[in-house]
């Protein structure tokens, strides 16, 4: 280990950028689902020994210069294996794109890692040869994080805090510090083995105590959880009775060539198939639940579909789907705009009673940014429409609906954000459809399902998920699973949200401890780089 240190210290040019592309692939190995957290303190370390070797810039190199191409490389190589699974998206389409997969997964890993590239050349301004400069990376590196998840809309997928929630205890810290607070731990923890090495004439037992103290954190993290879960009593609510349906559409790849009739005789067989002897079909049902993009059609070209729904409804329930919603003119049938990727609620007079449209798109995939310039040069977005999809009201995701205890309605994509997920104070439990079917056979589904989990844990709310190919399942508000339908099954689940807990640490303080944290982490790399530059 003397000899990678010293190894990356002294390394420059392509050489030093190849190390950290590989060094920053090894981290990525520690995201959901496959959490080898091992790798994050095998490949951190590396990034920390490089800053240390690397030569100062001038004038915009001071910024831009080697040791933002050291935090680039490191991330280019996370993202890389950390989207990898992007890729799957391209075989729906097949010939050209599949050639163009590399290039696009190989791009956006570049354009996410054009945050960590910036951490690591503030951090570097602030440099010091002590321990305080793993504070000051992670300090950086946290604040990247939190920029990647809300600039330009925000895209956060795998924030680095995810690998440290590879268990139902692990999780529990989350509903104190959130999963950008648990960011901050994880980047700290994993730099610790930076401090072993080179040895530096120090003794054995001073070089290992931070990696002793991040160990000690790791256990009272785990100890934590483990007294919350089996401290906390979680209660099923007997008021509501859900059915959620798997049904596997594949025809939202192109919404020309679906069969309405076909769809919806699939659906309504789904709907009240029975699972087992025991299962009364939808007798003892209050919710039915079809998710994202199992209408891929527009109702108003099957109307009779509203009133098949309406017969198979038992009295007083209800259908919550994913169904794609038409802007028209006030008072008029004259289009006004791209539709909406929308949840419908549907009573038993086959009348929708409310909906709620996705306000949070996914860039490149629901709508394309600068469309018009890009849409010249043949790039468009993954999901069918040329027009992409119309933003929603965020303000509606809180939706009340008869008989119904406040739900948070989140499609797909919404789940992500933490502590951005609308009025959760009077939400009873999370509500999430999803078709995740661009990214079968790969770990996209997998790592989707764990970040809303998480959200669960944060919130200290039940959340009920049903997805169009997997994974569908319900957890209770400490975000273990109570109830699952194997991926890739035509099948139906039936499940009941639970009592919402009181409230958690973090559902009442958000970032505020965090935003501290940080403050105090920038004073004291000003602080320590001064110091060096004293020495010096």
């Amino acid at each position: 280990m003397t000899w990678l240190a010293e190894t990356a210290m002294l390394s420059h040019g392509w050489r030093r950028f190849l190390l950290l592309v590989v060094a920053g692939a090894i981290a990525g190995l520690s995201v959901p689902p496959l959490f080898i957290v091992p790798a994050l303190f095998i490949a951190f370390p590396i990034w920390i020994w490089c800053l240390d070797g690397a030569e100062p810039g001038r004038g915009w190199r001071r910024v831009f210069g080697p040791a933002f191409s050291i935090g680039f490389a490191f991330g280019w190589g996370y993202f890389t294996v950390a989207f990898h699974w992007l890729g799957a998206a391209f075989f729906v389409d097949g010939g050209i794109m599949l050639v163009l997969m590399p290039f696009a997964i190989l791009a956006l890993a570049a354009m996410i890692a054009f945050f960590w590239g910036v951490a690591s050349a503030l951090a570097h301004l602030f440099w010091s040869h002590g321990a305080w400069r793993i504070v000051t990376l992670a300090t950086f590196l946290t604040i990247a994080e939190w920029a990647r998840g809300h600039v330009l809309t925000g895209f956060p997928f795998d924030l680095l805090g995810y690998a440290l929630t590879p268990t139902d205890e692990m999780m529990q810290i989350t509903s104190v510090i959130g999963i950008y607070g648990l960011t901050l731990v994880a980047a700290l923890l994993a730099m610790t083995p930076a401090l072993i090495w080179p040895a530096d004439n120090r003794s054995l037992s001073r070089r290992l105590l931070p990696l002793f103290i991040a160990l000690l954190v790791i256990a009272g993290q785990l100890a934590y959880g483990y007294n919350r879960l089996t401290g906390t009593v979680s209660t099923e609510r007997t008021d509501i009775a859900m059915r959620l349906v798997q049904p596997l559409v594949y025809e939202h790849t192109d919404f020309g060539n679906v069969d309405p009739v076909a769809l919806i005789d699939r659906l309504l067989m789904l709907s009240d198939m029975r699972m087992d002897p025991s299962d009364q079909g939808l007798a003892d049902i209050t919710h039915l639940v079809w998710p994202e993009s199992s209408l891929p059609f527009f109702l108003s070209t099957y109307p009779e579909a509203l009133a098949r729904i309406a017969r198979m409804l038992p009295d007083g329930a209800m259908l919550l789907t994913g169904a794609p919603r038409q802007q028209y003119e006030p008072g008029d049938t004259t289009r006004a705009g791209p539709p909406f990727n929308a949840l419908l609620a549907i009573d038993t007079n086959g009348e929708v009673v409310a909906s709620y449209d996705k306000s949070h798109l996914v860039p490149f995939g629901e709508f394309l940014p600068f469309g018009e310039l890009l849409g010249k040069i043949g790039i468009k977005q993954f999901v069918p429409g040329a027009e992409g999809w119309a933003h929603g009201d965020a303000r509606r995701r809180l939706m009340n609906l008869p008989n119904t205890p406040s739900l948070l309605a989140l499609i797909c994509y919404e789940i992500l954000f933490s502590g951005d997920l609308g009025d959760t104070a009077s939400a009873q439990f999370l509500f999430n459809i999803t078709n995740d079917a661009w990214f079968d056979n790969s770990i996209g589904p997998a790592q989707h399902a764990h970040h809303a989990r998480v959200r669960a844990v944060e919130e200290g709310m039940s959340l009920i998920r049903a997805a169009n190919t997997g994974l569908t399942f319900a957890t209770d508000p400490l975000g273990r699973i109570t109830a699952e339908l194997p991926p890739m099954q035509m099948a139906a689940l039936d499940a009941r949200p639970h009592e919402r807990l009181a409230s958690t640490v973090f559902s009442q303080v958000r970032y505020w401890p965090l935003l501290i944290a940080l403050i105090a982490g920038l004073l004291i790399s000003v602080v320590a780089g001064r110091k060096r530059k004293r020495v010096v």
